[in-house]
């Protein structure tokens, strides 16, 4: 009971330190809410272009009518220097000319050219998707009928036909992004807290005064390290439960779901797995002013390394082959299969396990190593 109350006094006086990764936790998950886009329809951008018509020909108008339902049409007066400034300062993305004779020279078969100037930016991209649309439709036609006011019907009646984009899945990715951001994120919080207070609070007890008062008492060092680490878990879960519950509120309604119950598994694990790395981490370093260097490898370290704060895809190769011997790489890519996921049965449940399985493989050697490096110490 005296090692407890003097762990907890210790923590009473470094409280400031979990409130610090708390408000980090809380600020970049919360940045991350606003700035993800909650809108999961389907919306059709409508880039700017510009149409040159040199051609008077019910052909050209009509093809200028379809693009102009499709774009937004930019009026620039018809000078060279005017024309490239637009482009240049992105007010058009996309130049359309149409040459003089062209709708004659299209029934008659004659295969005419459109001259394009354009960005190159994924609007001019969309808007040549629309009139090469066009132009395949209008040489089908033109190569079947060889009236002009039949082609158009024809024409407008096939660019008519839409289709409807439905969402096969039921589960809100947004959100589902927004939870794995915020429990990736996670990682670090979780790491930096345990490590930080753990380092503080053991080497406290390491301190000359301290130790020799428990070593002339009746305490054996099994059971004075055991209380340690039961006073150490009290410290982490209180952690853990923090950071899940901000989620609920950060989150959303998600986390009410199974995805949600998977989220909070995976992280509590993850616990786990950073208790036992801090009590490591505790038992080699004996001196308080080297713990925020500590802090810094390990919790910036690997939530940098493992994707914790930049998305794994964006990772490079070699980063994420150093990744896998840690911990915190199992951790988050636990956190990115949920994301996928959308169906929960055996067969998908085992890349999970697999990731969970690995961590707690962490965990034991970890609490070994503690056990060989205390028996050490002591020896």
């Amino acid at each position: 009971m005296i090692v407890f109350k003097t762990f907890l006094k210790i923590l009473k006086k470094n409280i400031g330190i979990v409130a610090l990764y708390t408000v980090i936790l809380v600020a970049f998950g919360g940045f991350n809410m606003k700035t993800s886009d909650n809108n999961m329809n389907f919306q059709d951008s409508q880039p700017s272009i510009y149409i040159i018509n040199q051609d008077d020909h019910f052909i050209t108008e009509n093809l200028i009518q379809y693009m102009s339902k499709q774009c937004k049409i930019v009026k620039l007066s018809y000078d060279k220097n005017a024309i490239a400034d637009a482009l240049f300062y992105r007010e058009v993305s996309y130049i359309i000319r149409i040459p003089q004779g062209y709708g004659d020279d299209f029934l008659n078969g004659k295969n005419p050219q459109i001259v394009i100037e354009s960005t190159g930016d994924y609007e001019s991209s969309y808007a040549d998707m629309l009139l090469s649309r066009y132009l395949n439709v209008a040489n089908l036609y033109q190569q079947i009928y060889d009236d002009g006011k039949v082609i158009i019907h024809k024409i407008n009646e096939t660019l008519a036909l839409q289709t409807d984009i439905k969402m096969a899945t039921q589960v809100d990715t947004t959100q589902l992004s927004q939870a794995t951001f915020y429990y990736n994120f996670m990682n670090y919080s979780l790491l930096a807290g345990c490590v930080y207070i753990t380092c503080l609070i053991l080497s406290s007890f390491r301190e000359e005064a301290i130790s020799k008062r428990i070593a002339i008492s009746s305490m054996n060092t099994k059971k004075h390290q055991l209380i340690l680490l039961a006073s150490n878990s009290l410290l982490a879960l209180f952690l853990w439960l923090i950071y899940v519950l901000l989620s609920f509120i950060l989150v959303g309604q998600v986390m009410f779901t199974v995805h949600g119950l998977f989220y909070i598994f995976n992280s509590f694990i993850f616990t786990i797995c950073s208790l036992t790395l801090a009590f490591l981490i505790a038992h080699l370093v004996s001196n308080k002013n080297i713990i925020n260097g500590i802090v810094n490898v390990v919790a910036l370290g690997s939530s940098f390394l493992c994707g914790a704060f930049v998305p794994i895809e964006y990772l490079p190769d070699i980063v994420l082959k150093i990744a896998h011997i840690l911990p915190s790489y199992w951790y988050i890519q636990g956190n990115e299969w949920i994301e996928t996921v959308e169906t929960f049965h055996l067969i998908s449940l085992k890349p999970f396990f697999v990731n969970i399985g690995i961590v707690l493989v962490f965990a034991l050697v970890f609490i070994v190593m503690s056990h060989v490096v205390v028996k050490r110490n002591n020896g």
